[in-house]
């Protein structure tokens, strides 16, 4: 139907609008998608205590242990094995150096990641070194088991020695006073040294600054890692 000119058009025969497109489709998958998720630290936890427990190291830890509980076995049994305290006492002492070179030299690093040495400078002096590896993750440091393992079985092993010095001194057991005076230092020795790693390796001191007198007014640094 032709309409004449100047007329208004009829609203039945009006263009239709194209559809608007509809977005809120998507943004609904969205929020559907991130509804139900739940953090679940309770797993990351037990994944982590999991982790601390595993022994990543088991024969460093074992020699760690081997040579030290042996000597103090081979020390009560000394008078079953043979009457010859020469024989006794050379048994226990090379126990006891071979117990200090491993213990200062490999199951310190891999365990707790602390080493110390002696080294002579161009002057010749004599320097002591003391070490503390920090903790970053990918390393090769042991784990809270092995660290645990580690020095429990350097404090307690040189108490026990301690406390064979005080019987034989009681009983006048000169000879084998010799004896318990010499595992005592080869003990004790290791332990001062990797307390002092310890130490510096949290206060972040140079080593040459860090001395003894320090250990005594630091007991948190032995309550700390039992």
């Amino acid at each position: 139907m032709v309409q004449p000119l100047g007329s208004r058009p009829n609203k039945a025969y009006q263009r239709p609008q194209a559809p608007q497109l509809a977005y809120a489709l998507p943004q609904k998958r969205m929020a559907d998608d991130t509804e139900d998720v739940e953090l679940d630290f309770a797993a990351d936890e037990q994944e982590r205590e999991r982790r601390s427990a595993v022994i990543r190291h088991p024969l460093a830890s074992f020699f760690h242990l081997f040579f030290r509980v042996v000597a103090i076995v081979a020390y009560l049994l000394c008078d079953l094995i043979s009457e010859n305290f020469a024989s006794c006492f050379v048994l226990i002492i090379t126990l006891l150096s071979f117990d200090f070179w491993s213990v200062k030299n490999v199951t310190g690093r891999l365990l707790v990641g602390l080493r110390w040495w002696n080294q002579i400078d161009d002057d010749g002096k004599s320097l002591w070194v003391f070490e503390a590896k920090k903790a970053s993750r990918g390393n090769n440091i042991g784990t809270e088991a092995e660290a645990r393992i580690f020095w429990l079985g350097l404090i307690i092993c040189p108490l026990i020695w301690i406390f064979f010095f005080f019987t034989s001194l009681f009983s006048l057991k000169i000879k084998w006073l010799s004896l318990v005076v010499a595992s005592v230092s080869l003990q004790a020795a290791n332990l001062y040294g990797y307390l002092r790693c310890k130490a510096v390796g949290e206060d972040g001191q140079p080593a040459d600054s860090f001395t003894g007198q320090h250990l005594l007014q630091r007991p948190d640094i032995i309550f700390g890692i039992l």
